[in-house]
């Protein structure tokens, strides 16, 4: 399947969006698509860029990076969005030091290799994916049994709900996950 939409062309793009671009080409290797694909819409891309790096870069709170793209990879692979789960799978490989562990959450958290405290925020998470109408106090109570405050419960819904979002931009355009992110954080990383 190829992308319904156009990725937007680096050259054509505003000044503080082609600067950011190249800033992650330059970081990663490459340009993922997701930040080619929104950026035909500039308004938009940075909206959702703005609050992606408020929810997935914040320092503080007690979850980790490898939390964050833990809890993208499970709901997106519940959302079946191939992109999300790709691209978050390989970060998650690579935070957590684990090449198994994305493909583990994408089919089956409650048999992956993960803590109790891990497993508890992704029933969490897979609630607020699945039937955040039902969310109530054991869940909040469950959640501080394992270490869990409410600005961190927070996180968790956010990060949900705001990657429930990204998985249907990214499924109803046809994005497509770059081919490096297959093989990022399954293999050591080569000494430069």
């Amino acid at each position: 399947m190829t992308s319904r939409y156009p990725l937007a062309e680096l050259k054509d793009l505003p000044e503080d969006i082609r600067t950011a671009v190249l800033a992650v080409q330059e970081k990663a290797g490459f340009v993922p698509n997701v930040f080619l694909a929104l950026a035909r819409r500039p308004a938009e891309w940075r909206a959702f860029f703005a609050y992606h790096d408020a929810l997935m870069l914040k320092e503080e709170g007690s979850l980790t990076k490898g939390d964050r793209e833990m809890i993208v990879t499970t709901t997106s692979a519940a959302n079946q969005c191939l992109y999300c789960v790709v691209a978050h799978g390989a970060l998650l490989r690579i935070y957590e030091k684990k090449p198994l562990v994305a493909d583990q959450v994408a089919v089956n958290y409650r048999k992956a290799d993960i803590t109790p405290r891990q497993r508890a925020m992704l029933d969490f998470a897979m609630k607020v994916c699945d039937r955040s109408h039902e969310v109530d106090d054991a869940d909040f109570a469950a959640l501080h049994a394992h270490g869990f405050d409410d600005e961190d419960i927070w996180d968790i819904g956010a990060i949900t709900a705001f990657f429930g979002l990204s998985n249907r931009m990214a499924s109803f355009t046809g994005m497509q996950p770059n081919p490096e992110f297959f093989l990022m954080g399954r293999l050591p990383r080569e000494k430069k």
